[in-house]
């Protein structure tokens, strides 16, 4: 499978992929015009025509057999800088009464800009059929190697704001608690609405002040800071990275914002730099799988290298190769793909 830049071909199949996605995944919208205008911002954020505010960049996984693109993951690099960008931070407050010997914790909600010009990993889907030799892994990883060859780009702080819980009709029971009171229109055209960029009325409508937990229904409560079933794999990716849910949530459906300074990111800050000549060299000395990307800006690629048999050592095949466009002297990024094996 090779991970690279999405392509204004790749549409017909990003289309189908926003299909399987279901609500609640306000950034792969199931919309032929907003799709087509992400692919748009990408290849021109490649291109180096956009501000800062407006980059992104959008990635694909393709199965070079068949040419299908089989999952989509991307960057934004600077969020909130042209729109508010809008969560809830869980606080705590105490109060207590001598009087009547009452102490109590209570969790309330505030409204917050916090990660306003912090870059973020988003979109990232990946086509039920290829779930399977660890091509989740891939099509999350390959993105953080991106960002290691070209750090400069991002910010100093990183995070993924996870899809919440979310029921087979696309309802949610944090919305129905919360957000229906003020906004009275659906879940789902709510999330589009902010899909498309459309954030304003959060401002205009949402309570500014502090929302106590412990007013909401037990459905709600049980919702906040949990992902959707299909979302908790890439969960457990991240976290395993280095980052880690410190109260922040959607203001929709709650769902956790994971977070992480980026240079303590297990897979940027582990990866190493090496010429393709000598990969093989450097391979050899290990057993478990690799991700390996090449230091190309426009034309990045990343491909996962595993081991033919369990006491095989890995290296680079030709195929590998042509799909990394790269000859003996051009320069390769190294991971390993488990956060628990020894970087090179």
């Amino acid at each position: 499978m090779l991970f690279r830049p999405v392509k204004e071909s790749d549409l017909p199949d990003i289309l189908r992929l926003a299909a399987c996605a279901g609500p609640g995944m306000t950034s792969l919208p199931h919309d032929e015009t907003r799709l087509r205008a992400r692919i748009h911002g990408s290849l021109e954020t490649f291109a180096g025509n956009l501000p800062r505010a407006q980059q992104s960049f959008l990635f694909v996984l393709e199965d070079p057999l068949t040419g299908r693109v089989a999952g989509v993951s991307a960057i934004e690099v600077a969020v909130g800088l042209n729109e508010p960008f809008y969560n809830f931070r869980i606080q705590r407050s105490v109060r207590a009464s001598r009087e009547i010997g009452v102490y109590k914790n209570q969790e309330l909600l505030h409204l917050s800009y916090d990660h306003t010009g912090h870059s973020e990993l988003c979109t990232l889907f990946l086509d039920p059929d290829y779930q399977l030799n660890r091509n989740g892994l891939l099509l999350s990883k390959a993105r953080l190697l991106f960002i290691a060859a070209h750090r400069h780009l991002f910010s100093s702080h990183l995070f993924a704001e996870m899809r919440g819980v979310v029921d087979e009709q696309g309802g949610s029971a944090f919305w129905d608690a919360l957000g229906h009171h003020f906004f009275e229109i659906p879940f789902a055209e709510a999330d589009r609405l902010t899909g498309t960029g459309m954030k304003t009325f959060i401002a205009e409508l949402m309570p500014s002040w502090p929302i106590y937990i412990s007013l909401l229904p037990a459905a709600a409560q049980r919702v906040i800071g949990e992902v959707h079933p299909r979302t908790a794999p890439a969960r457990a990716i991240l976290e395993k990275e280095g980052f880690s849910w410190r109260g922040s949530v959607d203001i929709f459906d709650a769902g956790p914002v994971l977070e992480a300074e980026t240079d303590v990111i297990r897979a940027i800050r582990d990866s190493r730099v090496i010429t393709a000549g000598r990969a093989d060299e450097a391979l050899a000395t290990s057993r478990s799988p690799f991700l390996v990307a090449s230091e190309n800006f426009a034309d990045f690629r990343a491909v996962l290298v595993q081991p033919d048999t369990e006491d095989c050592p890995l290296s680079l095949n030709e195929a590998q190769r042509r799909a990394l466009q790269v000859s003996d002297t051009d320069r390769l990024r190294l991971v390993s793909l488990y956060p628990e094996e020894s970087a090179l």
